[in-house]
């Protein structure tokens, strides 16, 4: 009796260890197709993931001219997180970017990916728009993990406060406007001016009576004799 007992006892922890090791080696498969987290990770922006892309609309010196900078203030707080705008501040999770607007693009202490260095050049007003717009298209290798800001005045708000915060750079000049299809140049009419004040005085010369006339009553008047 108690060698039966055994021998159950022993079959069902034989097979509790079998189907334990076969959960172990299935996980261990199925797992082995997932693709696994980059070493490196970049800093995330809150806010940022349901916006991205371009969008048409007026041109960067007119969404610039008429900037909102209590709106561009509020658009930056996405960006506290990781950014301080404080002179002198200390690089963060992003770097410090008081007075970046037309500063050397990737400047500073902080460490920046080759991809956003190799860029070269300044913080233009449309070096930044485009990085605003896309950091990943402006520098496929950045550590930013920011999809964009997708409103254009969103963006002109943003870089307009940036500039008052220890950058005051000069606004792009304003687009030149074209005549628009139909639009004829206007007239100049000094000579059909000039002909119509000829065409009256002959018409008032003309219609002016004769004094030496035959009949008239003011000649008899003035020659009493």
């Amino acid at each position: 009796m108690d060698d039966r007992t055994n021998t159950t006892f022993g079959w069902i922890l034989f097979s509790g260890i079998v189907l334990l090791g076969g959960a172990s080696l299935s996980s261990h498969y199925f797992q082995a197709d997932k693709p696994h987290a980059p070493e490196e990770g970049g800093y995330f922006i809150e806010g940022a993931a349901e916006e991205g892309g371009e969008d048409d609309g007026p041109a960067l010196a007119t969404l610039l001219a008429n900037a909102d900078l209590a709106a561009g203030e509020q658009v930056f707080a996405k960006c506290s997180a990781c950014h301080t705008v404080t002179p002198g501040g200390a690089d963060g999770i992003g770097p410090n970017i008081h007075a970046i607007m037309g500063a050397p693009i990737a400047s500073g202490s902080f460490a920046y990916s080759a991809d956003l260095k190799g860029v070269g050049g300044t913080w233009t007003w449309e070096q930044m728009d485009a990085w605003l717009a896309s950091p990943r298209k402006f520098a496929a290798g950045t550590k930013m993990s920011f999809a964009g800001l997708g409103k254009p005045e969103d963006r002109a708000n943003l870089m307009a406060w940036l500039n008052t915060q220890g950058s005051n750079i000069a606004l792009p000049p304003p687009p030149v406007e074209e005549p628009e299809e139909g639009d004829a140049p206007a007239q100049d009419n000094g000579e059909m001016g000039e002909q119509v004040g000829t065409d009256f005085d002959d018409a008032t010369a003309v219609a002016q009576p004769d004094p030496e006339l035959k009949g008239d009553p003011k000649a008899t008047d003035v020659d009493p004799e």
